[in-house]
């Protein structure tokens, strides 16, 4: 199929994961029972130690990106430029769903722990692909859900596994057994609330956020109590009082939105009290300032995504960089990159604790983030200002164009940009790596009043046909806004990039193909096609003194990338793998 064809069918496939599904138990493969088809043959548990030095060891994968500040970066080097070449499949694992897979698998003492859509859990042996036990949770009557039944992973802490499911629940499992040790509800799922990210777990904290913002939600982050499932805090992205902001007229980069401030406040006069239902879903993991015990986590699209008659103001904390204390959830600051965003550019890629040079070129504490504009953002990680931000990564063309009922041209489109997809960096040389998308739309609005955790969309935007799709792999400095070099990809890019000790990028495109990236110039050392859309997010660990890099290849809803159910991990030959 060519890529002008495939445009007209993601135009559906866009309206379709978005209009989410409500599923019985029964329709969903199997979800109504749980097997565990064995054990894990050694105690599983990591303690609190080892998941602050997460990011600083080079044998196990212990997060979702990595470590706390999510930068995505594996020491290891054993698998480098020189010799990437030779790298070859060690083991193909295949599980029994085949849909999208947006998963990163978890690696303790070799012992790996993945997910796929709709909820199962598998653990494996991480050198040999054995599997130890599965689990299929138990879904509930309703899931409503955005952009494909994924799940993105597990937590773990001690000898527990957490896992957020499509229902709105977060379940704790055993890690030897898989058996299930409890369960809560989250939210509502009959009010458009469910759960695609991995919680992260931090000091007998489980924080996990929530999806729905298509749905008219009010967002969240929550904390859960890792023992028994006790909720200890809720900080909502959507303020009670104080929603409106302070009526922006610019975005992050000063380039006029053209609101209409004064109908807003009209409007606004009229109702103030919609709250409740102005969205703000949290996509991705937070990152954690172990030093200063603050959370740092972006939030996403008001609802409805295109009509902002429904929701005056620069409706906070949407399309925001936010900060709350780990400890009781209480707010410190915020960032809004784009108010009153009725083009559904918000912020979903996970931000990423590193440090940066300020204006006058002194290094602090700093915090980025890889936007759907197709900018990278550089904060103070004390206050949450903006230093700089980035070149854009992706051509821009009529920011910010308001949508209309007919239809208006606007690029980056609502994919972006970077979308979800979580950035690398090399911390050494300040360099980002973000995966970007190219897909020309146009934006159509048309009014629609909430209906009752229904799809709420208010319009729609549609690729356009004759317009060319692909991605981009940029690579980002920092410290100077200025791309070090960029590749360029025949698909749209949606999923991980990881970065390594050797020097090399490993990312994933929708045609199958799974490549590692000279990280100092873009040079492409290696390749492999799986068979299916690689849309999941890499990892790279060490069994028994053998560097694996593992990546998931079940395709995606969003962009229509052709599904699978393979996990393929790969090594050097042994008589390299030194």
């Amino acid at each position: 199929m060519d890529r002008h064809h495939r445009s007209l069918i993601l135009a559906a496939a866009i309206a379709a994961c978005y209009a989410g599904s409500a599923y019985s138990a029964d329709e969903i493969q199997n979800q109504d029972k749980a097997d565990n088809v064995g054990i894990v043959g050694k105690e599983i548990s990591v303690n609190q130690k080892a998941l602050n030095g997460a990011d600083g060891q080079s044998k196990d994968w212990l997060h979702t990106n990595g470590g706390y500040a999510q930068t995505r970066f594996y020491p290891g080097s054993q698998i480098n430029t020189g010799n990437v070449s030779k790298l070859r499949p060690e083991f193909t694992f295949q599980t029994e769903v085949r849909e999208s897979m947006e998963t990163a698998p978890i690696v303790v003492d070799g012992v790996m722990f993945m997910t796929t859509a709709y909820n199962h859990v598998y653990a494996l042996d991480a050198a040999t692909g054995k599997e130890f036990w599965h689990y299929k949770h138990k879904m509930g009557p309703i899931t409503t859900f955005c952009c494909g039944p994924n799940n993105r992973g597990v937590a773990i802490e001690g000898g527990k596994l957490f896992m957020g499911t499509l229902d709105a629940k977060l379940v704790a499992l055993d890690a030897k057994t898989g058996k299930l040790l409890w369960e809560t509800e989250i939210a509502d799922p009959e009010k458009g609330y469910s759960e695609t990210m991995s919680p992260t777990v931090i000091d007998g904290k489980v924080l996990i956020g929530t999806n729905g913002g298509e749905y008219g939600i009010r967002g969240f982050v929550k904390a859960f109590d890792a023992a028994n499932g006790k909720e200890l805090w809720t900080f909502y992205t959507i303020p009670e009082k104080g929603h409106e902001g302070v009526w922006a007229e610019k975005d992050a980069t000063g380039r006029d939105m053209h609101r209409d401030i004064k109908a807003e406040k009209e409007q606004f006069a009229r109702n103030p009290d919609f709250y409740q239902t102005l969205g703000g879903g949290v996509w991705m993991n937070p990152a954690v300032d172990l030093n200063t015990r603050t959370i740092y986590f972006v939030v996403g699209n008001p609802s409805p995504d295109l009509y902002g008659v429904e929701r005056p103001g620069d409706n906070l904390y949407t399309d925001s960089l936010v900060a709350v204390d780990l400890d009781s959830g209480k707010y410190k600051w915020h960032y809004q990159y784009i108010a009153h965003d009725v083009w559904d550019l918000d912020a979903v890629s996970p931000p990423i604790l590193v440090d940066v040079k300020d204006k006058s070129g002194k290094t602090i504490p700093g915090i980025i983030h890889g936007g759907k504009t197709g900018h990278v953002y550089v904060h103070d990680r004390r206050d949450g200002s903006l230093i700089r931000y980035s070149e854009a990564m992706i051509p821009q063309e009529n920011m910010w164009t308001l949508p209309t009922p007919q239809g208006a041209r606007m690029l980056p489109g609502a994919n972006g940009g970077v979308e979800w997809s979580p950035m690398a960096v090399n911390p050494k040389t300040h360099v980002a790596f973000a995966l970007n998308l190219h897909q020309p739309m146009t934006y159509q609005y048309e009014a629609a009043q909430y209906p009752g955790g229904k799809l709420w969309l208010g319009g729609a935007f549609k690729t356009i046909a004759s317009e060319k799709q692909w991605g981009r792999v940029a690579a980002v400095n920092w410290d100077t806004g200025k791309m070090v070099w960029k590749h360029d990809t025949p698909e749209p890019l949606i999923g991980g990039a990881m970065a390594t000790g050797g020097n090399l990028l490993f990312y994933g495109e929708g045609n199958g193909e799974i490549r590692a990236l000279d990280t100092r110039n873009g040079k492409s050392l290696w390749q492999y096609n799986c068979g299916a859309g690689a849309n999941a997010m890499p990892v790279s660990y060490t069994v028994a003194g053998r560097q694996y890099v593992a990546m998931g290849c079940g395709g995606n809803t969003q962009l229509d990338f052709k599904r699978g159910n393979s996990l393929v991990v790969f090594a050097l030959p042994k008589s390299d793998a030194k």
